[in-house]
């Protein structure tokens, strides 16, 4: 069985790296994060000129239609240079969702408008510290009208469109809410730039997702999701582990390249090591996500754990090689590591996709 790319997506691959780096040349991280912007808007309208913002939609509904595989390749590259675009909330989430769950109506709607950039979706599960659960959700729906704050919500800033988590009749479910709907509040987070909010919610105008009235239909949704966010770890871990691989190189201590002693590389070989074992553990989700397999809530927690490690570890070793330049706020080193942490906590921690993991063991040993 083989589990890379096609050669299509491949050349693809190349194609997305190219464009990307030529959007972020190098210092061009830094500048954003100085210009208080939440997201770089030019570089979301291109990915949304290019069709890339609806490879899983159908052209039908706007969409490029070209399948999970481009998506998951584009989620890697996406991550490996940390492109500061809301691309996992909008694509994976709020696009997703309403492709599982959403009505004929809906879906031509709101999906051409994702597809083309010119709205983006944001979902709000958190009201506050805590894994995922029904449990957790206190926000209601009632007679067509939501309550309740979420926090933190990312890339809610620009969002035209929120699916939010409520109570109904006894049920958690999804609901659509218009982003002027909602009111928005910049909340400080691990990112350098004002992407986590606050958003508020009171008696607001809002419409169900029909296929999602109960928290398996969530969590469907969220093991879908854990997939598309592994392939942006790992693109993460990779770019990381190319930084400290070219300073390892270029950097020179007493004669030798600093790459040449057992301290660094031997640290940079685990980093290898792990992000390697993440890649494959990804490709297996990306198989799991296209055919919407029965394995796929143990492909999707056994790749986002994988994902979560290897891009903390090759986040934090980054910095490690770049030594004390590696801690000033003039090396993107930094960039890296509060992405690592960022998406570490979205759509659950890694505790919890380790539960998942085990539970599922358990479940498919005992039958």
């Amino acid at each position: 069985m083989n589990f890379d790319f096609s050669d299509d997506v491949i050349q693809m691959r190349g194609e997305a790296a190219r464009v990307l780096r030529g959007r972020l040349p190098p210092g061009a991280l830094r500048r954003w994060v100085n210009s208080g912007e939440p997201d770089d808007q030019e570089l979301w309208a291109s990915l949304g000129e290019m069709g890339w913002l609806g490879v899983s939609v159908p052209e039908r509904f706007g969409g490029s239609e070209l399948g999970y595989e481009t998506l998951c390749m584009l989620a890697e590259e996406i991550g490996r240079v940390l492109a500061p675009v809301p691309f996992s909330s909008s694509v994976y989430l709020v696009t997703e969702a309403l492709l599982l769950f959403g009505s004929e109506a809906q879906k031509s709607r709101w999906l051409p408008q994702l597809a083309d950039g010119s709205v983006v979706g944001a979902f709000a599960l958190a009201e506050g510290p805590g894994e995922p659960s029904a449990r957790a959700v206190a926000s209601r729906f009632a007679g067509g009208k939501l309550s309740g704050t979420k926090r933190p919500v990312f890339d809610a800033a620009r969002a035209g469109l929120f699916i939010v988590a409520a109570q109904a009749e006894g049920e958690v479910g999804l609901f659509l809410v218009e982003g002027r709907e909602a009111a928005v509040a910049a909340l400080r987070s691990l990112e350098a730039a004002p992407i986590a909010s606050q958003v508020s919610f009171h008696d607001t105008q809002a419409e169900a997702l029909e296929g999602a009235t109960n928290w398996s239909a969530i969590e469907r949704l969220l093991q879908r999701a854990a997939v598309l966010f592994a392939f942006e770890q790992v693109g993460g871990a990779q770019g990381a582990l190319d930084m400290a691989v070219a300073y390892a190189q270029d950097r020179f201590a007493f004669g030798r390249p600093i790459g040449s002693f057992q301290a660094i590389k031997h640290q940079l070989a685990d980093v290898y090591v792990a992000t390697e074992l993440a890649r494959s553990n990804a490709y297996f989700g990306a198989w799991a996500l296209g055919l919407d397999a029965p394995e796929l809530p143990l492909a999707a927690a056994t790749a986002r754990v994988a994902a979560i490690e290897a891009f903390g570890t090759s986040a934090a070793q980054n910095i490690q090689t770049h030594g004390g330049m590696g801690f000033t706020w003039d090396s993107e080193c930094h960039l890296y590591y509060r992405r690592a942490k960022r998406l570490a906590g979205q759509v659950g921690s890694v505790r919890y996709w380790r539960n998942q993991l085990i539970d599922g063991l358990v479940s498919r040993n005992a039958a």
